[in-house]
Order: structure tokens, then sequence, then C-alpha cells
């Protein structure tokens, strides 16, 4: 019997589906013993005691990229391992983890996973990435989706057209490695996966094991580039999208540009510095990640 620690974010992806009672049906056959912890706003001090005190070894983040990149923070340093149970809109990380979206295929990865460490960005010493964080036009998308009535594929259309109507080039200084370089760009990305919920591949050849991450520089919104990342993932065209691998940089914008973290808005924002901390977290995830 495995005791699994179910922390539930009700504001995840569907409203109508209840899932603790979809986790309780499973558990009845299948020998999983959970507890249930329900994420508000005002709860996140109470979980990380309930997490240091729950006495089994694996913790599930039943919610969207947030909820992992939350959890992930509360079990780094410790010998709990990370499940995902997809919940949410995009479902990122699970994706790029080859964790299958459907809930109850995913909680199958309970009784036959095997543990794994991930690597991880620090972003100004207080935010933690363990997916795609960036600057400028997909972080504009990101609030512009969080403000919005719409959800599902139309919502995200609308949004699109709409981040695509009020593009704007920033103008960046990036320093990693003993190297500076000045570039204009409509988003800069800070990689610690390859691909976006959507599917969209913006990092070919990155890895989330290697103990390092990439910077992704998107200087031109290019058409062939597109299909690249929809169809076809490959290197890109260095003068249209940089990839500069990296284990810290540093990036400063001339003005204040949209910002986001694992998909979670973080405000406008000129200036952070980014460190890779490799086997940041253990995570139970599919024998296809070896």
């Amino acid at each position: 019997m495995i005791q699994v620690l179910f922390v539930i974010n009700n504001k995840a992806g569907k409203k109508s589906v209840n899932r603790e009672e979809q986790i309780r049906e499973f558990c009845r056959h299948h020998p999983v013993k959970p507890s249930f912890f329900h994420l508000s706003p005002s709860s996140f001090v109470a979980l990380e005691g309930v997490v240091q005190n729950f006495p089994g070894e694996v913790v599930a983040a039943v919610g969207g990229d947030g909820t992992v990149s939350l959890l992930a923070e509360l079990l780094s340093n410790t010998n709990k391992m990370l499940a995902i149970i997809p919940a949410g809109s995009a479902n990122g990380m699970a994706r790029e983890l080859n964790i299958p979206t459907d809930p109850l295929k995913a909680m199958e990865i309970l009784l036959s996973g095997k543990p794994y460490s991930i690597d991880a960005i620090r972003i100004n010493k207080n935010l933690t990435c363990i997916h795609l964080s960036d600057l400028g036009l997909n972080a504009q998308l990101v609030k512009y989706f969080e403000h919005g009535n719409l959800r599902g594929k139309l919502g995200y259309a609308k949004m699109v057209l709409k981040t695509l109507w009020y593009k704007q080039k920033m103008y960046v200084k990036l320093q990693s490695g003993g190297r500076t370089i000045e570039r204009q760009a409509f988003m800069v990305v800070l990689a610690d996966a390859s691909r976006y919920g959507t599917g969209a591949v913006i990092n070919p050849t990155g890895s989330i094991k290697d103990g390092l991450f990439e910077v992704v520089i998107v200087r031109r919104l290019a058409f062939s580039e597109l299909m690249k990342m929809i169809f076809r993932p490959q290197p890109f065209n260095p003068k249209k999208i940089e990839v500069i691998q990296a284990s810290s940089v540093q990036i400063r914008s001339r003005h204040r540009a949209h910002f986001q973290v694992d998909g979670e808005y973080q405000g406008k924002i000129r200036h952070l510095e980014a460190v890779a901390v490799p086997a940041f977290v253990k995570m139970l995830l599919p024998e296809a990640n070896s």
C-alpha cells in the first residue's frame, strides 16, 4: 500500500469535475491510501506544514503547472517524490514528462512509476521555474488569458489575436558565461523544458535533467520557425530564434516587460538573474523518461 498526499487545486481546469471523488474512486480499486489537501490563496502556509508532516513518500500535484511548481519548491531537499495528476488548462509539465493528460491514466504512474531527479531555474533568488519562464510576448498572453472571461480553445485563440495585435519588441542586454549580447526581441525564454503546454517546441535540444537551461531569444516572428515549433522540432535559424545554453544569466530590458514563471503571471520587470539548480526535486515518472 502506497501513501499519497493529493494536493488539489480546485481552480485549475474544469470546475465541474470533483477531483477528490475521482481520486477516491481510483484508490478504492488500487493499493493507494489517499490523504487530501485543497489549495486556496490562504492555505499556502498550512500546506508547508502538512507536506513536512506527511508520513508517506509521494505528494501528488492535482492541478496545472503552477501547482506543480509550488509543490516542487516544497519538496526540494526532501526524500519525498512529486507526482503529477494533470488538471490544468495546458499541463505543459505533464506533456514534457510523458505523463498522460487523462488523470486516471496519470494515477497509474503512482503504481508503476520510477523516481527521477529534474532540474530547476532559480530566478531573482525567490522564484523557482521547473518548466518555462519568459519575458515579453508569451507572458503578455498569459496575463490576458488570466484576466479574460473565455477558456478553452476559443478563449486561447482570442487572447493570441489580442497579444499579436499589441505586440512590441524589447531591447535586452544578456550576460552569461563572460559573454554580453544585446538584442531586439519579441520574447526571451528561460527554458528548463522543451515545449509549452500547447505542444509548441521552443527549446528543441533542451533537457530537464542536464544541469543547465537554455535562453531562447525570439528575434523575429517567422512563419518558418513557427512551423518547426509545431510540426517538426529541429534547430532554429539563429537570425530568427537564437538559443544559448547557460548555467546562469542576467537579463536587462530597456523598458519594463511582461514576465511569467511556469504559467503564472508575475507582472512587469526590467531585470532578472537566473541560476540553474541541478537535481532540484525527485519526481515519480513513467519509465519512458529514462
